[in-house]
């Protein structure tokens, strides 16, 4: 009957025990697995594209003394209208080997823009909202007025526009930016064509399946670039994006170095004496005094880690152990 009696709390504390241990095992699976907040979206890598301020499949023609800051490329087309009076600030590709390249890095780019997750869908009209960084998706987009882009203070912040069919600008629209927005990282993945309207102060890179039409006046810091059609120009004005930087990066490398050396070491001796004795009889003499290593912190945010969610496993296993233990020991003294 005794023995009965302590098999029953016996299984009860295995049982205890093993829960104990599994939860632990989850915490540590927790603690070693365990992220943050997502990442920032990385920027779309335009490769060798991002040296044109225009890039055409079949061509590019030009009206009037229209400016482009960067080169100007057409391939597999090797016809380019317009320049002069239109202005090349870089270099002119026709059909060349560099034409070329650029285009295949625009379809990896168009390809990279167009697959981003995870996104968040958008109604056509665009004028007057606010947009904080982040992918979107538009099914055919349209702007009338202004466009909002904020950066909430990261130069580095991008925006991805997922367009299905058409990009559409009323005359005299603009995106414009807040909190340190740069058009460098803005990117329109245009799933047909692309047209910016009259006056248009339009922002970032353009990135057509199709064709790019810019109407009179309209301006675009950033880049015209489309896979497989034309890109047409009419007295437009196309500047290189500017890529802010990150705040808070040095600006300056020192270049003094530390004249002075050590002269002497040191004389002084500790003065103190441990006052407990140890219990075994040392076999070697420690030659330096071993130094406690910070366990790393893997776990993500709140104050938590990897050393307090140890501990509370080391806690469950020594509690456990010495329960199981005294049951042990009360069993051993009944039956005899």
């Amino acid at each position: 009957m005794t023995t009965t009696l302590l098999r029953r709390p016996r299984r009860a504390v295995m049982s205890a025990l093993a829960a104990g241990i599994a939860g632990s095992a989850a915490v540590a699976v927790l603690v070693f697995s365990g992220t943050g907040a997502s990442a920032a979206e990385a920027p779309v890598n335009l490769g060798t594209a991002a040296n044109f301020s225009v890039l055409a499949g079949s061509t590019a023609t030009n009206t009037g003394p229209s400016f482009l800051a960067q080169s100007l490329g057409v391939s597999p087309g090797n016809t380019a209208p317009g320049f002069p009076p239109g202005i090349v600030g870089g270099e002119i590709h026709l059909g060349d080997a560099v034409a070329l390249q650029a285009k295949n890095d625009l379809t990896t780019a168009y390809n990279d823009a167009a697959g981003r997750t995870p996104f968040t869908n958008l109604p056509a009209e665009l004028g007057g909202a606010t947009l904080i960084p982040g992918v979107y998706r538009i099914g055919a987009a349209q702007l009338t007025g202004t466009l909002t882009l904020n950066s909430q203070n990261d130069p580095a912040a991008v925006f991805i526009f997922q367009i299905d069919s058409t990009l559409i600008t009323a005359s005299n629209s603009s995106v414009v930016f807040i909190n340190g927005a740069s058009p460098c990282n803005v990117y329109w993945q245009v799933g047909s064509s692309a047209t910016i309207g009259t006056g248009t102060r339009f922002m970032g890179n353009i990135l057509a399946q199709t064709s790019i039409t810019m109407n009179t006046g309209a301006t675009l810091q950033g880049r015209a670039l489309a896979q497989t059609g034309a890109v047409t120009l009419d007295t437009n004005t196309i500047n290189a994006p500017a890529c802010l930087q990150p705040t808070g990066t040095p600006t300056s490398t020192p270049t003094g170095q530390p004249t002075g050396t050590p002269t002497s070491t040191p004389t002084g001796t500790p003065t103190g004496t441990p006052t407990g004795q140890p219990t075994g009889t040392p076999t070697g003499q420690p030659t330096a005094v071993p130094t406690r290593t910070q366990l790393p912190v893997t776990g993500g945010g709140g104050g938590g880690g990897l050393l307090p969610a140890l501990t509370a496993i080391g806690s469950i296993a020594v509690a456990s152990g010495a329960t199981l233990l005294l049951l042990l020991r009360r069993r051993r003294q009944l039956e005899s």
